[in-house]
Order: C-alpha cells, then sequence, then structure tokens
C-alpha cells in the first residue's frame, strides 16, 4: 500500500468539529484561529501561520483559508498586510455606558497618541429629529460640531453633536483648536440626567469615508441625551468601527458601576 501524502497526514492531524456536527471547512479554521487567540497561544502582534501552512495543515484549498483569514479580519481579530502574512489584531477598547467617557484619557492611558479633528462648529436649523430630541421647535436655531477622533492615527469614533443655544449661548464663541466640544461640555456645563442608546448600524458612505472604512462594514452607534434640571443640554450620535471598538461597563447588584 501506497504511503499517505504529508497534506493527507496533515489534515488527519487538524483540528476536526465534534462527532455529528459538521462544521464548513472555513469555519474550521476560523475557530481554530480563534481559539489559539482565545487560550493565549497566540498573543497580539503575534504572526499567524501563512495561508500555505493552513492549507496543508486541514487539507484545503487556499481559497477556503483566505476565506477565514479575510472574515477574521473584518471582525478584527486579526491584521492582514498585504506580501508580510496575518497578525493577531490588539484586543478592541472598551469604553464604559455608564458614564460620559473621556476618549483622550482613555487612549492615553493605553499609551497610545489621541488627536481630534474639529470638522466644522455652526449654527444650524433644527430639523424635526433635532427640536424632539432638544425640545425646540422645528427650524429653531441650534449649534452643530462634527469631529473625528484617532487612536494613533486611526479613527475610532465620528461624534456629531447638536447643542442647545439656550444651555451654552457661547458654545458656538469656543476655540475648539484647544479643547474639543465634547471636553468643554463636560468641564463647563453642568448635567443631572443621562441618556445612552446603542444601534449596530451601517455608516452612511460620507461617515464611512471620514472613519477611513468600508461603508459594508458595521458600526456600533452610541446615541447620547444630557439634561440639566430637566432641559434637554445636547444630542450626539458617537460612531464606532465596530472592528476597532467596543462598549459596555460592570456594575454591582445595587445598579451602581464598578471602577478601576
Amino acid at each position: 500500500m501506497a504511503p499517505a501524502s504529508p497534506t493527507r497526514a496533515k489534515a488527519r492531524n487538524a483540528p476536526r468539529p465534534a462527532e455529528g456536527s459538521p462544521v464548513a471547512l472555513y469555519q474550521q479554521v476560523k475557530d481554530h484561529v480563534a481559539r489559539r487567540i482565545q487560550d493565549g497561544s497566540w498573543k497580539a502582534g503575534d504572526r499567524l501561520p501563512s495561508e500555505n501552512e493552513l492549507v496543508l495543515q486541514f487539507g484545503i484549498s487556499r481559497m477556503t483559508v483566505n476565506r477565514a483569514l479575510r472574515e477574521l479580519a473584518e471582525q478584527g481579530r486579526i491584521v492582514r498586510v498585504a506580501g508580510v502574512g496575518s497578525f493577531v489584531a490588539e484586543g478592541k477598547p472598551q469604553s464604559t455606558l455608564l458614564q460620559i467617557a473621556n476618549l483622550a484619557s482613555e487612549i492615553r492611558q493605553r499609551g497610545h497618541d489621541y488627536s481630534c479633528k474639529v470638522l466644522g462648529v455652526e449654527r444650524v436649523a433644527a430639523s424635526m429629529e433635532v427640536a424632539a430630541a432638544l425640545d425646540l421647535g422645528t427650524g429653531e436655531s441650534v449649534f452643530h460640531s462634527l469631529c473625528v477622533h484617532l487612536e494613533d492615527g486611526v479613527p475610532v469614533q465620528l461624534e456629531d453633536r447638536y447643542v442647545n443655544p439656550r444651555i451654552v449661548p457661547d458654545f458656538i464663541d469656543q476655540d475648539f483648536a484647544q479643547l474639543q466640544p465634547s471636553e468643554f461640555l463636560v468641564r463647563n456645563v453642568p448635567y443631572d440626567q443621562m441618556e445612552h442608546v446603542v444601534d449596530a448600524v451601517l455608516p452612511t458612505p460620507q461617515q464611512a469615508r471620514l472613519l477611513e472604512m468600508e461603508p459594508t462594514q458595521p458600526c456600533l452607534l452610541l446615541m447620547r441625551r444630557t439634561w440639566n434640571r430637566g432641559t434637554p443640554v445636547t444630542l450626539v450620535r458617537c460612531l464606532h468601527p465596530a472592528s476597532r471598538y467596543r462598549l459596555g461597563c460592570r456594575i454591582r447588584a445595587d445598579g451602581n458601576p464598578v471602577f478601576g
């Protein structure tokens, strides 16, 4: 009897799904890579086996391996560098839902560089949606700002904000090159109530361009409203590429947040 080929021998040693639960071949590769990342065998920055090595290990086609790696990259688990290889991605940073997070501080605490591009600050007529959110009349004057927040030069948040001029009449007069809009509001405008709503959305073509991502990739949309003595102060939509950011929190049984 002829000896088994190296490819078939390696395929027999490749991880296999449990008996009775068939799994697509590309999913087997994805599961294998995800497990190695999850259990710490492969850490952030580690180089993954090449496509050819995975082809030999699993005894499957290069197209199938490519699909598995492509989907892992789209999910933010790995980073693919053309002509170099695939690497374990850094864990996505997480921001709390129970307070107004200081994004600049969070990024700097991770030892990364923070920057903010203020794309515009203007007075506009409130749309029906904005007017309802800020308890204004449709068409009434409202302040609008648009910013992109970056971590190590990579966009992680698009901040689209509306501010009630009755509460913050000097908002539009600020020098936001020195202090970005969200930080100015937190420092200078008190609030006693806050609402957070999170949705999974696809970005518009313009939002995708500003976030330097594909419009087919999902985003996390955090919509926040704040109030001061029953009067709405601000409505802000913070759009995050899902592959670069996550939102979450830890709370006690009494509902109070756990910090640190």
